[in-house]
């Protein structure tokens, strides 16, 4: 009997062959593609931001439709024509950003789309009675009468998973599922997968956290420029031969760095307080410094303040209550454009919104903050020369793979738009720099080169740092020192990092732990003086 259940395991249930898809530019994102899923398997699917990785995984869920190629499910041909055929068959996705209505209830999420009914009357106790069926199910359970926005980020994507496998699906694609999880979050996650794959689902797992592909995958399918470069077992590999597969060279994952050389402070937050539209209070009494050649990490389950800090540092929200100063000088009723001028540079964590401007240029993305500055422009007079020689300059620096200086940022990975926008922001000789997870979402070969270069701003530009990051590892390897924020407050103040773990951090940043007052005054003072 076990041996059957293994063959029936081991059964291909999905495969995509030679699939090709070009688009209209002549941009081609995947050249003749093979995968193949099996029955309860994690399949990892892994390369560099523009590898191709979401479009192949778009072909399959019927957002695309690929010039050649062809997918068999369960042994038969099928055209996937949009996302409800790809449902209707068994094939489902979680997005990385989740598809969720804050203000409905978890019962109304699960249901939306394909609500039961009484006559024409939405029959809300059916769709409670569908959830508690489907969590129970699967044992993941959840309330299906909170509300979205009252969910940690954890059960939020809890319950974007219950909703595909309430339509009844037999694949499950995840994205960059653990992107914004705890330490704790993602075990639970990976429990839950696992029990997912005992039932015999297959699942493709998303992810450039190699250390988490390792750990969760049963194999590996590598792209790299549209096509697979590798194929393995987990077990065959390591993490230095998937990174060496993703991007073609040797990638040293860890950062080497000296001891700081720690200078006068440059950020000084006192007492500051903030008040959503809501009128909820995300930040209660906040106070901390980053001083010159310092790189302070901000850690904490997104929604405690963290976004809100960075953006009334950076000008985008209004300072309520309390201080901010740069320099010794307050930032009170400043625009954005007089912070900068201050010293302020900013890696957004949005930066589809508020990083680049899509639809214009790389030079003109990478000059917006000089370009009226000499030697760029005189007498109002612009030196194109200038501009495009520092352009090109800058793209080489920072590996921005691209057709030149006039490339549309709207043409290129998301990989490469973080890189032009780190490349205008770390150029700009900041004071500080305060970057939002400038990381996040981007292959192993831009996180080193971004994480690189942020201690060379440290050491060689004097800056401070103020680094806003989900991935622990990263605020631990990157950071000198680290705070941990919860519910608009410091839990925790790690001057040293000696002994500091994602585990430990977690504690704090779920509330199971928390420092003092004292004890984080202690730190601020050890700061102070030292």
């Amino acid at each position: 009997m076990t041996e059957n259940m293994t063959n029936q395991n081991n059964d291909v249930i999905l495969k995509m062959e030679n699939i090709t898809k070009i688009y209209s530019n002549g941009f081609i994102a995947n050249k003749g593609v093979n995968l193949e899923l099996k029955r309860g398997e994690i399949h990892g699917l892994v390369g560099e931001n523009g590898a191709g990785k979401t479009t192949l995984m778009k072909v399959l869920f019927g957002h695309e439709r690929p010039e050649e190629g062809r997918i068999l499910f369960e042994g038969k041909e099928v055209q996937i024509t949009d996302p409800t055929h790809a449902l209707e068959l068994g094939i489902g996705m979680v997005h990385q950003h989740f598809m969720l209505v804050d203000t409905l209830s978890v019962a109304e999420n699960m249901v939306l789309g394909a609500e039961p009914s009484k006559g024409i009357v939405f029959d809300k106790k059916k769709a409670i009675e569908m959830t508690k069926e489907t969590a129970a199910k699967y044992n993941l359970p959840v309330d299906p009468n909170a509300l979205i926005k009252d969910l940690s980020v954890g059960y939020r994507q809890r319950v974007e998973i219950l909703k595909v496998l309430l339509r009844g699906v037999k694949v499950l694609i995840l994205d960059e599922p653990t992107a914004v999880l705890t330490p704790q979050e993602t075990e639970e996650l990976f429990v839950q997968l696992i029990n997912l794959k005992k039932q015999g689902f297959t699942i493709v797992f998303i992810s450039h956290k190699l250390q988490e592909v390792k750990q969760i995958c049963d194999c590996i399918t590598v792209l790299r420029l549209g096509r697979v470069t590798g194929e393995a077992n987990i077990e065959d590999v390591e993490i230095s031969d998937i990174s060496r597969m993703m991007v073609g060279r040797d990638v040293d994952l860890e950062i080497e760095k000296d001891e700081p050389k720690i200078g006068k402070s440059v950020l000084k937050v006192r007492n500051l307080e903030h008040v959503d539209k809501y009128g909820v209070k995300t930040i209660n009494g906040l106070s901390f410094d980053v001083r010159e050649g310092e790189i302070l990490g901000v850690a904490g389950v997104e929604g405690n303040g963290q976004s809100e800090l960075s953006d009334t540092i950076c000008g985008l929200f209004p300072l309520q209550k309390g201080t901010i100063t740069i320099d010794g000088k307050s930032i009170e009723g400043k625009g954005i454009d007089k912070i900068r001028a201050m010293g302020v540079s900013m890696v957004h964590e949005d930066r589809s919104i508020y990083g680049a401007s899509k639809n214009q240029s790389i030079e003109e993305n990478v000059m917006a903050d000089r370009y009226f500055n000499e030697p760029y422009s005189k007498r109002g007079i612009l030196n194109a020369k200038q501009i495009t020689e520092k352009t090109k300059e800058l793209i080489k620096e920072f590996v921005v793979k691209c057709d030149g200086p006039e490339a549309p940022v709207k043409t290129l990975s998301g990989g490469n738009v973080q890189k032009v926008v780190a490349a205008r922001e770390f150029s700009s000789t900041p004071r500080l720099l305060v970057a939002s997870h400038p990381t996040r979402g981007i292959d192993v070969g831009a996180t080193d080169l971004i994480r690189r270069k942020i201690v060379d701003l440290r050491d060689k530009e004097n800056a401070a740092v103020l680094l806003f990051s989900a991935d622990l590892n990263e605020l631990i390897n990157v950071s000198d020192s680290i705070i941990v924020m919860y519910d608009g407050q410091i839990s925790a103040y790690f001057e040293k990092l000696d002994g500091v773990t994602p585990n430990v951090l977690g504690e704090y940043m779920l509330g199971v732990k928390r420092m003092s007052d004292e004890e984080i005054a202690a730190v601020m003072h050890e700061k102070e003086v030292s």
